[in-house]
This record gives structure tokens, sequence and C-alpha cells, in this order.
């Protein structure tokens, strides 16, 4: 077991953010849970965090941290590096989802779910790799979702090509970090409808008139959907075993890290299909000489 690192979650003010948090500072790390609004409508978020800290001893308390602006992604990671000296661990959690058919949906919307869900990593990235790099060390855990390549239901489209694109981004991360040491770990949560704010949280398309086009020819599809969701999940799935998950992998001695790891109760297929994509990314790196980008250096 690596102990007593120092991580960074974003997205930590409730769903999988809270509980990895909770988890990761009962293992015995220090931990910073990045949210934004913190004297404002997350104060609640930050009060129960400081009583669990309070309770179970734990070296976890919040920090600022709106990952839509990078100003305040710099100052918050700032605030942990002065205040530790480094970070061994970011966990990329930070999201949003979307509901209705996808004609209704604005530009603006498209891209302000790709801004939450994928930019973010990216600001995050440019705050935290360059200490990283200088210390040849740390783990990048990215947590995606198996609509990406599992069984995708309709009147998602906007928040699943969203999390695509982050997939394929820490896919690419994964092999430019290889030779400075950082290591790498995609969590891939399947649908878990109930135990997050996910589906209760979820924004709407803005052209009403077209969803209501839609609703003419797909009355109810959006309920029907949560529905069968509700149904293909085992009644014990268990959302924290997402956060079990990722304190395993940050617990895992360095070089040990998994690369892939899936939380699927529900079996939608993208494991099936991860693995064939892993595969021939691990076959074609072999064919053009840069195997060694497939495993971090550990020195």
């Amino acid at each position: 077991m690596t102990a007593g690192q120092s991580v960074l979650v974003t997205g930590a003010s409730s769903g999988f953010g809270a509980m990895t948090v909770r988890a990761l500072a009962e293992a015995g790390h220090s931990v910073w849970a990045g949210m934004r609004a913190t004297t404002g409508r997350n104060a609640q978020a930050v009060a129960d965090l400081a009583a669990f800290a309070a309770e179970h001893g734990a070296d976890v308390r919040a920090v600022e941290l709106d990952v839509s602006d990078q100003a305040s992604v710099d100052a918050g990671v700032a605030e942990v590096l002065a205040e530790h000296g480094h970070l061994d661990v970011v966990v990329h959690n930070a999201g949003h989802m979307v509901l209705g058919p996808t004609e209704a949906f604005t530009p603006e919307q498209l891209a302000a779910t790709y801004d939450v869900n994928v930019l973010s990593t990216q600001r995050v990235n440019r705050a935290v790799l360059p200490s990283m790099r200088a210390r040849g060390r740390g783990l990048l855990v990215w947590v995606g979702s198996s609509s990406a390549r599992g069984g995708t239901p309709p009147y998602l489209a906007p928040y699943f090509a969203a999390k695509a694109a982050e997939d394929s981004l820490a896919v690419s991360y994964a092999a430019e970090l290889a030779r400075f040491g950082i290591e790498t770990t995609i969590v891939v949560p399947g649908s878990f409808t109930t135990g997050t704010h996910h589906f209760a949280n979820a924004g709407h398309a803005a052209d009403e008139a077209v969803a209501a086009a839609y609703e003419e020819r797909y009355a109810g599809l959006m309920d029907q959907v949560s529905a069968r969701l509700a149904e293909l999940s085992p009644p014990d799935a268990d959302p924290a075993e997402v956060a079990r998950q990722i304190v395993a992998a940050v617990d895992a001695p360095r070089g040990s890290r998994p690369y892939r790891v899936h939380i699927d109760p529900a079996g939608d297929g993208a494991e099936e299909v991860y693995g064939v994509g892993d595969r021939v990314r691990r076959e074609f790196y072999d064919r053009i000489g840069l195997p060694d980008l497939l495993t971090p250096r550990v020195d």
C-alpha cells in the first residue's frame, strides 16, 4: 500500500466525488475536495466535510476550485501546493449530465457540457502537471463512463459524447506522461440510478419547441430509459464501489496501478468494447516501436 499521499479530487461536493474524498481520507491520505461556491451553495457540503473530518480524525478539507475557470483552478492548486508541497494524485471527477433529444440542445449547451466534462480536465492538468513532471511521479485518475463505449440509450448524447472525448484525452495523456513517471488509471462506472445525483441534477434541452416535437413521437421515452436502466441494475448495486476502486488504485504500489477499472452493475458491454480497443492500442504501440509508452517509467 502506498499510504499518506496528497490527493486532489474535483467535483467533490456530491456523488462519486464526495464518496471518494471520504474513502481516501479514511484510507489515510491527505485529501483536498475541490468544489466551487464553497461559501455559497456548497457551504453545507463544506460544513458536512468538516464534520466528517472531525468525527473520523481524517485529513480532508474543501478547497475552492471551479473547474470551468482557469484562474480558480490555478488558485486552488496553488493553495494545495503551498500547504502540502506537492500533489501525488489528481482525481478528475467533475462532470455534469444532460437529458433530452439531441436536436433540442443548442450548440452553446453542447459546448458547456463539453467544457465541464472535458476541458475541465485540461485546466486542472495544466495546473498540476508541471510539479508532477518535475518530481518524476504522480497519478491521474480519470472518472469516465461506460456510456462512451457500451450500449448507449437515447436522449443522453451530449453527455455521452463528452465522456467519449474525456476518455480519448485520458488515453493520449497516458502515453505522453509515461516517460515522466506519471501513471494513469481510467475508472469506468456504469449506470447507477440510485445513490448519486446524476439524474436528479441533470440539465435539460433549451429548445422546448423541438423537445415537444420529439415528445409527440417518443412520448415518455426518458422515463422509459430511466426505468429500464433501474431494472438492469441489481438491487445491491453500490455507487460507493467506485470510490473503493479509486482508493485501491491510489493505494497500489507505483508501477502496478491498473490502466482501466470497470464498475458496471448493469453490464452494458463497455468492458468488452474497451478491452478490444485497449488491446489494439497496445499492439499498435508495439508495431510503431514505442512499447515503453505503455508503461509509466518508475525509477
